[in-house]
């Protein structure tokens, strides 16, 4: 497994990786031209998703054993630069892919995508890439199933994958589900990178808005969602915010189980 190039430092049961956005965008590209080397996989985690590793031990463990594990909340960066005096801003997830998408033009980088509601939505996002990026080379796509896979479908998404020559492995089915796929199909799959991305694929294809700019450098973002699918995000956002302040706040006081932004 390729070894994390960023220093780490720790929000409850999880490492994250404290490094600005250019630099992951790089650290993505750097790794995926080296076609040699041992796969890796990036998780891109906010406030939630930290959550959800202090209640799944096994989720923890696989964010603890990535390549990247990467801010896309500014609550985390915001603790990572008090708190662990890391130089780092926030790696917004469909920010992240288009910079990468955008960067490994240079190094001739396969895309491929593993996500998506339907066929629409990973042909429109295919088509809007390409345009934004011209020489973008996407090579392949699977939309899976909503139900588990089962034991043949992932060896043949497997197989597609690695026959397409894919040196990125963009996966959009949601967390904490895509962060187990990247785990789990890792030794399976070729590409050296797997990057789960979570809702990029909706924002790109234009299926779903974004938040405004303002908004997201305001830390508003969770508003604009939460406005958008309240029945959806109405427990994350309502009690699972106050859940983490009170939480991030008790680790702190106590030192337990870690030290607030402790390293790695």
């Amino acid at each position: 497994m390729k070894s994390s190039p960023f220093k780490r430092f720790r929000v409850l049961d999880v490492l994250l990786s404290g490094c600005r956005r250019e630099e992951a965008e790089d650290a993505i590209v750097s790794a995926a031209r080296d076609r040699g080397g041992d796969p890796g996989y990036v998780c891109i985690f906010a406030v939630d998703s930290v959550l959800k590793c202090h209640d799944a031990p096994r989720l923890a463990a696989i964010a603890n054993s990535s390549f990247l594990t990467l801010c896309d909340g500014m609550p985390l960066v915001l603790l990572g630069r008090v708190f662990a005096r890391a130089r780092m801003s926030r790696c917004y997830g469909p920010d992240v892919m288009l910079g990468v998408c955008d960067k490994g033009r240079a190094a001739g980088l396969r895309h491929f995508f593993y996500g998506g509601a339907d066929e629409e939505t990973v042909r429109l996002l295919s088509e809007n890439l390409r345009a934004r990026f011209p020489g973008l080379q996407v090579v392949g796509s699977i939309v899976p199933p909503f139900r588990p896979p089962t034991e043949e479908e992932r060896r043949e998404a497997a197989e597609k994958i690695n026959a397409s020559g894919a040196d990125v492995v963009w996966v959009g089915i949601g967390t904490p589900k895509q962060d187990y796929w990247v785990s789990d199909m890792r030794q399976l799959i070729k590409a050296p990178v797997l990057v789960a991305v979570g809702a990029a694929f909706n924002f790109h294809a234009g299926k779903v808005p974004q938040a405004p700019r303002w908004m997201r450098r305001c830390c508003l973002e969770w508003l604009f969602r939460l406005c958008a699918e309240p029945r959806r995000l109405w427990r994350r956002y309502l009690i699972g915010n106050p859940r983490f302040v009170f939480l991030v706040l008790r680790q702190l006081l106590t030192r337990r189980p870690h030290p607030l932004c402790g390293g790695a």
